[in-house]
């Protein structure tokens, strides 16, 4: 086994405690001291040096069945990272290699080399990984042009769009022809940074009026593809946008998250009927067979810069937690990663 010389002798490691009822609070987590573990046979130890929040991991604190296994009490947390190997006990993998994996949430992890995955930290910045070239890119890419079969000519609605994947939605409609794209987000300043930086042709903030008046403003001749990353109102105002043949893309619900009683529905589901429109819900995790297609489109265009992306950097581990909580309040512009 080959490993860098002196490593510590203790991992720090957070724990979720108590399943959170409503809006997580501290006292359910823990920052917790756990010794450095020694690889086995066919594994590596990898020190991390960014690792990711996202949304979803709301819904592995509940133990609700769901599509990921909920996260085990007094147990570390995982989550996407990126980091060096330290130690290796694996073959194809050596001491001084980066790479992806999802045992996030400490600072060193012991992982079977199979669940690794080596990336290029002289082709991008090792954070891209976590977001623009990650699975918040693919969740974008699938997303859009796999569930809401998006095409030359559409018109594009994208909530949550100044986020990690909405953000990428909207320039990956723009950069594939689409004639409109729409984005809604939290603060007149991501309103700006959309059409300014990102290139959208409209946004609007939500919390200056109703959903619905401000989308048939900005789209007053329909939409034609939405996607969704908040459910509630602008799921209901995209329904009600909606023109013949329209498609939605369910990709999350940060509305309703925290909710402690079922949010209601959208009063208006009978204008489907209407529109003859398609509501599909998805995961990133059903189209990783497009990985490698979405890396040789997408690549040259974060290279050349013809697609934007922003990151909100939270220093140390100390601070995943608030991290976390401050993607759900919607804190962050672009990916939240947090450097270790």
């Amino acid at each position: 086994m080959s490993e860098s010389p002196a490593l510590p002798a203790v991992s720090r490691e957070w724990h979720l405690l108590n399943r959170p009822v409503g809006w997580p609070k501290p006292e359910d987590f823990a920052l917790v001291e756990a010794p450095v573990p020694t690889p086995g046979e066919g594994q590596v130890l990898v020190r991390n040096t960014y690792v990711s929040v996202d949304p979803y991991m709301r819904g592995r604190m509940s133990a609700a069945k769901s599509y990921a296994a909920p996260y085990e009490l007094g147990k570390a947390m995982q989550g996407g990272a990126v980091g060096e190997v330290v130690a290796s006990n694996a073959e194809g993998l050596s001491v001084g290699d980066h790479v992806l994996h999802f045992f996030g949430w400490r600072e060193y992890a012991a992982l079977d080399a199979q669940h690794a995955v080596k990336v290029d930290a002289s082709a991008a910045p090792l954070s891209t990984y976590l977001g623009v070239l990650g699975m918040t890119g693919l969740t974008a890419y699938a997303g859009l042009l796999r569930t809401a079969s998006f095409k030359e000519g559409d018109v594009v609605f994208v909530s949550g769009a100044a986020g990690a994947v909405g953000s990428q939605v909207g320039q990956i409609a723009k950069l594939k022809g689409a004639s409109r794209v729409i984005g809604s987000a939290g603060s007149d300043e991501k309103v700006k940074l959309l059409v300014e930086e990102y290139g959208f042709d409209a946004a609007f903030n939500y919390k200056n009026g109703p959903v619905a008046e401000q989308l048939r403003e900005a789209a007053p001749d329909g939409i034609d593809v939405y996607f969704d990353n908040v459910g509630g109102d602008h799921l209901e105002a995209a329904i009600g946008s909606l023109n013949q043949g329209g498609r939605i893309a369910v990709c999350g619900m940060i509305s309703v998250y925290n909710n402690t009683e079922p949010a209601p529905g959208p009063r208006n589901l009978a204008r489907l009927i209407q529109t003859r429109g398609r509501i599909e819900g998805f995961l990133v995790g059903d189209h990783y067979d497009l990985q490698q297609q979405f890396v040789q489109e997408v690549g040259p265009w974060v290279a050349s810069g013809a697609l934007k992306y922003r990151e909100t950097v939270v220093e140390g581990i100390e601070n995943n937690l608030e991290a976390f909580l401050g993607v759900l309040r919607g804190d962050n512009t672009g990916k939240m990663i947090v450097k270790l």
